[in-house]
């Protein structure tokens, strides 16, 4: 017999604005704690100096990450210019220096080459596999890896501000996958000048946005009290980026065993991914086909 979990048996979004200072992983942990919920995980890592939103998803939310993990998302950084590090931000030890500083006109210019479809190599410290093992462990013993360039959508990036000579702030807006630490590093190399990030906050992800988001201080507060409840989000914002069918009561309990039912739909066509609804709650996410939905994904709400 499987053993229970222990908790509550929730579902939804909870955003936070993470700080500068704790892991991805440490405030799932602060969040399953502050609502007591049996079932945890966060829609893409930020960096442990990195703050701004973390999604993070409960119960049958966790069945939507990957629609929230494949969105656009948004982020505002500061590149540190003449200094290159061994991590591509400030947690490293500075490998390269110049004395060169470019003129925003060249910075501007050199953006130009990281819009669109580009290919990306991630930074040595990072957690992509090699050979089975993640390139940051491999790193920390001193070994250089040859990582492959992946391909990386880059929608927007732009300069948002020119402190000092010595730093620029840029935002982006880019899909799933991006380094923005990877960004700086090129962008430095592009500019003959080096570069790594001093400072990098996600602004927004999917439909999530930091400015929305509950802070650590809030956690500590209101967790484990009733009142923590008020800032849980539906199940049903994870799945803002597919489009929405509605079915009948019958088609509902057809899907939610697995099988495929009728959906109501409009500006969809074969093979779509969508999701059904029932009463405003999901049911399903699968293909929609001829009048039915076949599910790939169910939802058990009550």
């Amino acid at each position: 017999m499987a053993r229970k979990r222990k908790g509550r048996d929730i579902s939804g979004w909870l955003v936070v604005d993470k700080p500068a200072g704790i892991s991805s992983t440490q405030v799932v942990d602060k969040v399953r704690w502050a609502l007591d919920a049996q079932k945890a995980g966060h829609a893409g890592t930020l960096d442990p100096e990195a703050t701004g939103v973390l999604a993070i998803a409960l119960g049958e939310a966790t069945k939507t990450v990957p629609y929230v993990t494949d969105a656009m998302k948004a982020y505002r950084f500061t590149v540190r210019l003449g200094e290159a590090t061994n991590t591509d931000d400030t947690e490293g030890e500075v490998i390269a220096r110049s004395d060169l500083r470019p003129e925003d006109d060249e910075i501007k210019e050199a953006l130009h080459r990281f819009v669109g479809d580009i290919q990306q190599v991630p930074p040595q410290f990072s957690a992509v596999k090699i050979d089975g093992e993640r390139a940051y462990k491999r790193a920390r013993d001193g070994e250089a890896m040859e990582i492959a360039a992946r391909p990386l959508f880059v929608e927007e990036l732009v300069l948002v501000d020119r402190p000092d000579a010595d730093h620029v702030t840029l935002e982006m807006i880019c899909g799933k996958g991006g380094y923005v630490r990877s960004i700086a590093r090129d962008l430095g190399n592009a500019l003959g000048c080096y570069g790594h990030v001093r400072e990098l906050r996600r602004i927004w992800s999917g439909p999530f946005e930091a400015d929305d988001g509950v802070t650590l201080e809030q956690l500590d507060e209101l967790g484990q009290t009733p009142e923590i409840d008020a800032f849980l989000r539906p199940l049903e914002e994870g799945l803002a980026d597919l489009p929405e069918l509605t079915c009948t009561a019958e088609a509902a309990a057809r899907l939610r065993n697995g099988n495929p039912g009728m959906v109501i739909a409009s500006d969809v066509e074969y093979g779509d991914e969508c999701w059904a609804s029932y009463q405003g709650r999901a049911v399903a996410v699968g293909q929609y086909k001829a009048g039915e939905l076949h599910p790939s994904r169910v939802f058990k709400q009550a």
